[in-house]
């Protein structure tokens, strides 16, 4: 977005730096230099005028809501790390961690007991993990 007049700041950098200057998480230097720009174009006063009343409402419907501790303080040590690794110029990395689930309806079906009591073992290796979802033999 830009409003096509010439800024000491672009609208661009304003926008991009927004949620940091409405969560009070900017040098004052800086929050001077986006408030002197929200005082000469409109649209990014708009939209900080939007982003705010948005997070009025989120705060207003969600605000009851304790976050846990042990949430919290892991959020708050990976953003330490994001930032200290983006301040040191290293690159950064974010992991991103799955889970699986396996449905009983997915599983393969239980060998069937061999003669002598004991369950056969599927082809290849004796005691070899079998994928989910195999057809059974």
């Amino acid at each position: 977005m830009s409003c096509g007049d010439p800024h000491d700041t672009e609208c661009g950098e304003v926008l991009d730096h927004l949620y940091e200057f409405l969560d009070n998480e900017m040098a004052e230097g800086d929050c001077a230099k986006l408030r002197v720009h929200f005082e000469e174009c409109s649209p990014c006063l708009k939209q900080y005028g939007l982003e705010q009343a948005i997070k009025a409402l989120i705060k207003r419907s969600c605000g009851c809501d304790d976050t846990p501790a042990d949430l919290r303080s892991k959020v708050l040590a990976r953003i330490d790390s994001i930032r200290s690794g983006q301040r040191s110029g290293d690159p950064v990395v974010v992991a991103v961690e799955t889970t699986v689930e396996l449905h009983a309806e997915s599983a393969r079906p239980a060998p069937k007991p061999a003669k002598g009591g004991a369950a056969e073992q599927p082809a290849g290796r004796p005691g070899a993990p079998v994928e989910a979802g195999a057809p059974a033999e």
